[in-house]
């Protein structure tokens, strides 16, 4: 790779702003979408947090507790206390965008209730994860200071890219819990009456949108993957 002047040229940071462009369109996708149904009142006038018990009574899930959570799209379902937790803004909200996020985590309720095997199988691999992301870059860093001058790939590099590669799997291995979560989500609230036809199709946006952040989530650490392998992955060839 050449320099120009004193300065080193990295190509390969083009796949890092590609990524981050794509972070940034799905992430204010979603806002602007759930803001803007986020106006648009159900006619059923339930609220997120009433939507949500009454799906979770109606699949016979009485033992999940519902809690309100600080922070805006914060919401998530916590399978080791087996708690519910919304955000103030889809809580107390009788909005169609409250009712489409807070369905979405029932979703993965009833995945944990059943024993869905990938949601079983995301949260196993969330520590092994978490090991890998926090402790890739260190290997990598490592490598190339005790590798420098060698002529060799170092082990710690590889093992580095390896550990990084465990986050992308991880990313992944959500996608297919994030859309079986919102097709569960749409189904039941079809089933229970909590939304009209019409207010439905505006709640498939609002998670249609969602799902777009997890896409592109996952697109990013591939591309941040592919940058490791283009950067280091000719080292044992020069």
């Amino acid at each position: 790779m050449p320099y120009f002047g004193y300065y080193y040229f990295d190509p390969t940071w083009v796949l890092i702003l590609i990524g981050a462009v794509i972070c940034l369109i799905a992430s204010a996708r979603v806002r602007s979408t759930f803001s803007k149904y986020s106006r648009v009142r159900s006619r059923t006038g339930m609220t997120g947090a009433e939507a949500a018990r009454r799906l979770l009574d109606s699949q016979g899930i009485y033992g999940v507790q519902i809690a309100r959570v600080e922070g805006n799209l914060t919401d998530h379902y916590d399978p080791r206390s087996k708690t519910l937790r919304l955000s103030s803004s889809v809580y107390g909200s009788d909005s169609v965008a409250a009712i489409g996020v807070a369905a979405h985590e029932c979703g993965h309720a009833i995945q944990d209730d059943v024993g869905y095997a990938p949601l079983r199988f995301r949260t196993a691999f969330v520590p092994i994860a978490n090991f890998g992301s926090s402790i890739s870059w260190i290997l990598i860093v490592l490598g190339l200071v005790f590798g420098a001058g060698r002529g060799s790939y170092s082990f710690l590099v590889n093992l580095g890219i390896f550990c990084f590669s465990l986050a992308v799997l991880f990313q992944l291995i959500t996608l297919p819990v994030e859309f079986n979560a919102s097709r569960r989500a749409l189904v039941l609230l079809r089933e229970n009456g909590i939304l009209y036809q019409d207010e439905a199709v505006k709640t498939r946006k609002v998670l249609s949108a969602a799902a777009l952040t997890y896409v592109a989530g996952a697109l990013s650490s591939i591309l941040q993957l592919l940058r490791l392998i283009i950067l280091f992955g000719g080292r044992d060839r020069d």
